[in-house]
């Protein structure tokens, strides 16, 4: 169990044909589009006090290569905050070509299943830029754009990655993801109680009382929430959100 100091709410920007849409449980024939300037957006959140920007490549994702590259190096050169993406990284040229754009961090996801063992590689060759990404279908791990899910539980699965060096896992409960019906707050504890890497709540974030429920597990390792529909559809105020955890 990682304790954390702080709590970040991470507001989320996810990328599809260069605009900003958000996504349904993962079906990317269930997109509601936010519009075409994805720099815009990243300014917008960074001018309400976002401390950090989630980024997500779908077209990566689903292409199982990075994609979308003009737009993140737009997002990036707006920003001031630290920038994580993930999305169709396979290997550590993939990985280069994201940071040198601007990113900070990294997220590792199908990789991190399908080997293991290039995560550990790339936390040497990158220290402290390479988070892990676990979504997860009732307990176990989802791969390739959520489309397979495996026999492996997210805990056996970060566990494999304790002493590699890992920023943190980011862990999404894909029935909550773009529902609006709160984060699975249970699971993910318990994810963060049994590994000593700090962990990122997704997948359900949709109001401010949700916000304070995982800020409260900070001692247990909770070290941040991501939020992505909620604040483009008004649920929650990301100002009033910020202001709150202060």
């Amino acid at each position: 169990m990682a304790s954390v100091n702080t709590f970040e709410l991470i507001p989320a920007i996810d990328l599809k044909g260069g605009h900003c849409v958000r996504l349904k449980q993962g079906r990317m024939d269930d997109a509601t589009d936010y519009g075409d300037d994805p720099a815009a957006m990243a300014a917008h959140w960074q001018s309400l006090g976002a401390t950090r920007l989630h980024v997500v490549d779908l077209d990566g994702a689903f292409a199982g290569k990075p994609a979308n590259r003009e737009a993140i190096r737009a997002i990036c050169a707006e920003m001031k905050i630290p920038v994580q993406l993930g999305g169709g990284l396979r290997d550590l040229s993939m990985i280069e070509g994201t940071l040198s754009l601007g990113v900070e961090r990294v997220i590792l996801g199908s990789i991190a299943i399908s080997d293991p063992g290039m995560v550990t590689e790339a936390c040497r060759a990158f220290p402290g830029q390479i988070c892990v990404g676990i979504d997860a279908k009732a307990g176990m791990v989802a791969v390739h754009g959520w489309d397979d899910v495996t026999d492996v539980t997210a805990v056996d699965l970060a566990h494999q990655f304790e002493d590699a060096g890992v920023a943190a896992i980011i862990y999404t409960d894909i029935a909550r993801d773009g529902m609006l019906t709160g984060p699975n707050i249970e699971e993910t504890v318990n994810l963060a109680r049994a590994i000593s890497i700090p962990v990122i709540v997704s997948g359900g974030v949709a109001r401010l009382a949700d916000v304070n429920a995982c800020a409260t597990h900070a001692i247990t390792g909770i070290c941040g929430a991501i939020t992505g529909r909620a604040i483009y559809e008004g649920s929650l105020d990301f100002a009033a959100a910020m202001s709150a955890l202060k």
